[in-house]
């Protein structure tokens, strides 16, 4: 996200707004934001004097304005930061008549999580004259693995394909816990390290051999015995195969079937899809096994799949049956 880096950057520069206004759907972002303004801004001593933490829930307008207009005693900024100020939404007009003039030597952070801040509003336009504005978006699945290798990539690691698509498949868009599981590979492995998919099943705890991508791969090449085998590990460790981000990841990988049937030039097919080079091979596989009219049907059932996966028209069991009742119905497609 490029606004993202440019901010951390000037934060890092030592260029400071008087006022940020953090929002959006995707909390990491804004988070590492916030993070990175009070690593610079203060230290364990001054943290103590110059540093005012408040929640939106629990707190008035006229308290962050208050906390706002006192003068550093030990840093050289004051720093504010209101975190879930969603809950603010209706009394920010206070806050932004005192930005109109705020104390110069005081840094202010409005975190409003999960919704982006309404453009409408005159806290706004104060942000946008005077401040530094962030809107974050969760991250598409397709864009998931770039952003794993950049990662990596930003803490000297190299990363195979395979291991790429099993990170990427097994940790989903949850930008947190991407951070958390890059960092314990930080702590056990080298710098340039290449880094496969052994590698991830040691130290990260996800199976090589039992994974989404080995079932989607499985199902690409009709062999609905190693399906099944996958599917019963699955199930015997549901904690790291939560079952609806695999039947996402089902409906994903089929939905890129559907569209190399449809492709003229093959050639472009990874561009086109979304993927790694490496992996069109398994698109072109699944190609030769489910007809276009049979792709077309799997995604149907796989969308059924989605709302029994979510508790809807089934009653509470066994939530792997779903999954294992998809791929029957697939494979007599």
């Amino acid at each position: 996200m490029q606004e993202f880096n440019q901010l951390m950057s000037s934060i890092d520069r030592g260029d400071y707004k008087p006022f940020y206004l953090l929002s959006g759907t995707e909390p990491y972002f804004i988070d590492r934001l916030e993070a990175k303004i009070t690593e610079k801004l203060t230290d364990e001593v001054s943290r103590s004097f110059d540093y005012s933490l408040f929640y939106g829930k629990e707190v008035e307008p006229h308290q962050i304005i208050e906390a706002a207009k006192r003068f550093p005693l030990l840093a050289t900024h004051h720093l504010v930061v209101v975190r879930e100020a969603q809950h603010l939404d209706k009394s920010t007009d206070l806050i932004a008549e005192y930005l109109s003039q705020p104390q110069t030597q005081t840094v202010m952070v409005l975190c409003f999580k999960y919704k982006a801040f309404d453009k409408r509003k005159k806290l706004y336009k104060v942000a946008k004259k005077s401040g530094s504005l962030l809107e974050t978006k969760t991250l598409y699945d397709n864009q998931v693995g770039q952003w794993i290798a950049d990662c990596l990539q930003a803490a000297q690691f190299k990363i195979e394909a395979k291991a790429l698509q099993i990170l990427a498949e097994a940790l989903g868009n949850d930008l947190s816990k991407i951070e958390k599981e890059i960092g314990k590979l930080k702590i056990v492995l080298d710098k340039n390290t290449q880094i496969t998919a052994e590698l991830i099943e040691q130290h990260v705890g996800f199976s090589k051999d039992y994974n989404n991508f080995e079932l989607y791969k499985a199902v690409a090449k009709r062999n609905y015995h190693q399906c099944s085998k996958i599917v019963k590990y699955m199930a015997e460790n549901p904690k790291n195969h939560p079952l609806v981000l695999t039947i996402s990841g089902f409906y994903n990988f089929f939905k890129r079937v559907l569209l190399y049937h449809g492709l003229g030039d093959k050639s472009k097919a990874a561009s086109l899809l979304g993927v790694n080079p490496y992996f069109v091979r398994d698109y072109e596989q699944a190609c030769r096994k489910f007809s276009l009219k049979q792709a077309s049907k799997v995604i149907k059932l796989t969308l059924e799949a989605d709302l029994k996966s979510k508790g809807v028209g089934v009653k509470s069991g066994d939530p792997y049956s779903i999954l294992q009742d998809l791929l029957v119905k697939v494979f007599a497609a």
